[in-house]
């Protein structure tokens, strides 16, 4: 959700106005760190505030957090050195808000929180908005387009594989049939039919394509959870399965955006 946006960003700012700078190989850069540092300051959080006694691996990681906040603050500094003032501190609160919930998200042990994913849906997708500011000094139309249709790609994901976990949970005997996130996954689902339809109606045809690849690779799925042998598909196979639908995704936006 994070990397994908950048790189397809990267490609369409070359394309749509021939903007690259330096600056932009500092993006992913703070985007791995950040998300690095995370689990780090996590354990030494837990082992202040939640066990309340020492951790035999509060030390390694206080100084693994260390590091990745010290290579995070560069790759921010120079990120927002080209950054309008609005933009930087509307992104630094935006940010500052989000780590600061991923963190108590975290800390707290609930990062299964199905509200908290689709939040995480919407910032970490948002890296297009940055990877934007800093080729451009802007956000371009169709970087706001970029972000919107990849958020709530990102939100069907999410949704549909909440689903799937019910109906494994389901199919175990261990918890009671629970269709919300079902029929949450489908009203999202049907979003982005209307969406294919309306893209295809103005003629955006590679846009109506990537929605229509969304859709197909979403509502298969669904009907493949009323199935037991399909509900045994390990996750990391949903998963890859996932990724691999979210980059032909993208690259059809890249199509429909250029």
């Amino acid at each position: 959700m994070v990397l994908t946006p950048i790189f397809c960003v990267w490609i369409l700012a070359w394309l749509s106005a021939h903007a690259w700078r330096w600056q932009e190989l500092a993006l992913p850069a703070a985007a791995f760190s950040a998300m690095a540092a995370k689990d780090p300051a996590v354990l030494v959080l837990r082992a202040r505030f939640i066990w309340k006694r020492p951790h035999p691996d509060a030390a390694a990681a206080t100084r693994w957090f260390a590091g990745w906040l010290v290579l995070f603050l560069v790759c921010t500094a120079a990120v927002l050195s080209v950054w309008p003032l609005r933009a930087v501190v509307a992104m630094s609160l935006a940010l500052s808000a989000y780590a600061a919930l991923a963190i108590a998200v975290n800390v707290k042990n609930l990062q299964r929180s199905t509200l908290f994913q689709l939040a995480s849906g919407a910032a970490l997708t948002s890296s297009a908005l940055a990877t934007g500011l800093t080729a451009t000094g802007s956000i371009a139309p169709w970087c706001w387009a970029f972000w919107a249709l990849s958020m709530l790609q990102a939100f069907a994901g999410i949704l549909v594989v909440h689903a799937r976990l019910d109906a494994r949970l389901a199919l175990r005997g261990t918890a009671p049939p629970d269709n919300k996130f079902r029929r949450a996954a489908i009203w999202t689902v049907a979003v982005l039919v209307g969406l294919a339809l309306a893209a295809a109606y103005l003629k955006h045809i590679w846009i109506a394509a990537a929605l229509a690849a969304a859709v197909v690779g979403y509502a298969y799925d669904l009907r493949a959870q009323k199935s037991k042998e399909s509900l045994q598909t390990p996750l990391k196979t949903v998963g890859l399965r996932s990724l691999a639908l979210s980059i032909v995704f993208s690259l059809l936006l890249i199509l429909g955006l250029m």
